[in-house]
């Protein structure tokens, strides 16, 4: 029985080897040997991000506004600074200077010395009205051309004098108006007594003058006088002692000023004048208010 034994032996000792081994290692309350982890699942894909949209660019920021200037108000003027006098001509010798008068309305300088005896009339409500009609005549067919003015007589129909002559105005306020009627309007008022106008038509008690400027227009025959008068036009005039050339000077007479004519002989170059109280002779192309051939006495 030993033999057999002997040979089962080893066989023993291979099937109680794991037991022999757990014992060895092993103890009461041990923890059991660990065990490989399950794999983990594969992680999802992320998804994609939408692009970032574009940056809009900064809008410009716009100019500060300039300050805008504040309006006038509704009935204020400027005030204008006066403008200054021209220096005066020296003159060679002790020879007094006469100036015009100045006009009674006229506050600014005047571009001629007719203009300063003559003022226009404050537009009323007319001025709206043309506007309006302008627009409409304006989208018209355009009217036809007018027809060629008259020929002007040669003789006053009223008067039987020639046509045209020369008057004064009797008044410091004459009415100039664009009929023969108080029914028309006022174009102009004349502020100077005095000054030379032509009479170039007639109509009844009605005159239709022109003045150094060349404005025509009728005013009423009261209005004007048979005074025979002069303006100075151009540059500053000599009155001389003599109607000759190189005649002594006794006064010298500004652009504007006005003044009597005492004679003037047929076609002569010199006509006798006063101006206020000086006396002499002066040039009859120097002067408005005596036509060239005119004989005065």
């Amino acid at each position: 029985m030993t033999r057999p034994l002997h040979a089962a032996l080893p066989a023993l000792l291979l099937l109680a080897s794991p037991a022999f081994g757990q014992s060895s290692l092993g103890q009461a309350g041990s923890l059991p040997p660990p065990r490989a982890a399950a794999p983990a699942p594969p992680a999802a894909p992320a998804a994609p991000t939408a692009p970032a949209a574009a940056e809009k660019p900064p809008r410009p920021r716009p100019p500060a506004k300039a300050a805008e200037k504040p309006a006038e108000r509704r009935g204020e003027k400027t005030a204008e600074k006066p403008p200054e006098k021209p220096a005066e001509k020296p003159l060679a010798r002790a020879t007094p200077t006469l100036q015009p008068r100045p006009g009674a309305s006229n506050s600014a300088k005047p571009a001629s010395p007719a203009a300063a005896a003559r003022r226009k009339p404050a537009p009323a409500a007319a001025t709206a009205a043309g506007v309006a009609a302008g627009a409409v005549a304006g989208a018209a067919v355009p009217p036809p051309p007018a027809p060629a003015a008259p020929s002007r007589p040669s003789v006053g129909p009223a008067t039987g004098l020639p046509l045209p002559r020369f008057a004064a105005l009797g008044s410091n306020q004459v009415n100039l108006r664009i009929g023969p009627d108080l029914r028309y309007k006022i174009e102009w008022t004349y502020q100077r007594k005095d000054l030379p106008v032509q009479i170039v038509e007639e109509h009844e008690h009605w005159r239709r003058i022109r003045d150094p400027e060349g404005t025509e227009g009728w005013v009423q025959r009261p209005l004007l006088t048979s005074r025979r008068s002069f303006l100075v036009q151009g540059e500053e005039r000599a009155l001389r002692s003599r109607p000759e050339a190189n005649a002594e000077p006794v006064a010298r007479l500004k652009p504007g000023v006005i003044g009597m004519i005492r004679h003037c002989e047929a076609e002569s170059a010199w006509c006798e004048a006063r101006v206020g109280d000086y006396r002499g002779w002066i040039r009859r192309s120097e002067i408005w208010g005596v036509a060239p051939d005119e004989a005065i006495n």
